[in-house]
């Protein structure tokens, strides 16, 4: 049995893989996709504290090897049922593995939203992408689509904007909500097109996405052709699994108390999958180090 099993391998859950280890506590971290995160997916992140500029992926790699290197574990596999006995917890996983702990950290984060389109799912993988570093090299010199005009958006347009021979971005409001330091960048290229207050309303295409329906403010529809599209609209948390333990809004993050405290004793919450107003690589770290000290005192009897 561990003294605390971390469910989610991001920024938060190894945060606090790295507070409880050095605590000399056993930890188990199991992570269903990437270690790192959706932070893997950045191709240049500025914002983090102590560095100017940092890969993504450089960052995870940095810290899955600092818990690692405090003796925290890294197990692979999604966790499908979390079981509350009191004074201890099972996870299974998808695999068929059964974890036992004292204690339980969600740090889940959040997936992707999509659009909610018809044939959505069937053009995933096949003209529709997520991340323009894993999928963005597939349309070197071709004409590719981004819907979102936010952060994540943008920064995603950015690289794509160096890959395409034509970026065309769909925002749905009247105007970007991303930093203004990459809205000037994107504008300053030649090869990008921002069309505002457009909302997609149909995919085209037979086995592969070959264009869209948008419509404009005012019910004016136009028919766009592309050869790919990327979509970042935001996220939506991944605590479906666990909702009969914890508390959740009306759109499915957890709520949570003072100290990432859950309504079950020993079930503790951290970054994107909680209720919260900012949800940055600092915060998520911040959350993950307040859970696992959380925990701690609830091991050790004093929370």
């Amino acid at each position: 049995m561990y003294d605390i099993i971390i469910i989610g391998g991001g920024p938060a859950g190894l945060t606090a893989a790295v507070y409880a280890a050095r605590a000399e506590k056993s930890v188990l971290v199991l992570e269903k996709e990437t270690a790192g995160g959706q932070i893997t997916q950045s191709p240049s992140v500025e914002n983090i504290p102590g560095f100017t500029q940092i890969a993504g992926t450089e960052f995870a790699d940095r810290l899955v090897e600092q818990a690692m290197a405090q003796g925290a574990e890294i197990e692979f596999g999604e966790v499908i049922s979390l079981t509350d006995h009191g004074s201890y917890k099972t996870v299974e996983t998808d695999l068929g593995d059964s974890f036992e702990a004292k204690a339980v950290i969600i740090a889940t984060g959040a997936k992707h939203r999509h659009l909610g389109l018809e044939r959505e799912e069937e053009f995933i993988g096949n003209g529709i992408s997520f991340c323009a570093v894993c999928d963005g090299a597939f349309y070197k010199g071709q004409k590719v689509v981004m819907v979102g005009g936010g952060n994540s958006a943008l920064v995603e347009a950015v690289m794509l904007s160096d890959l395409a021979a034509e970026l065309v971005i769909l925002q749905d409001l009247p105007f970007l909500t991303g930093e203004k330091k990459v809205q000037d960048i994107l504008l300053a290229k030649d090869n990008v097109k921002v069309i505002t207050g457009v909302h997609v309303v149909k995919l085209l295409g037979e086995d592969t996405l070959t264009g869209a329906v948008i419509e404009k403010n005012g019910g004016i529809t136009e028919e766009i052709t592309f050869d790919g599209m990327f979509v970042a609209v935001g996220t939506e948390p991944q605590n479906e699994a666990f909702s009969g333990l914890i508390e959740l809004d009306e759109r499915g993050y957890a709520i949570t108390e003072a100290g990432m405290k859950t309504k079950t004793p020993g079930i503790f919450m951290a970054g994107d999958c909680r209720v919260k107003k900012i949800r940055q690589v600092a915060t998520a770290a911040a959350d993950g180090a307040e859970a696992a000290l959380s925990a701690i005192d609830y091991l050790e009897g004093s929370l």
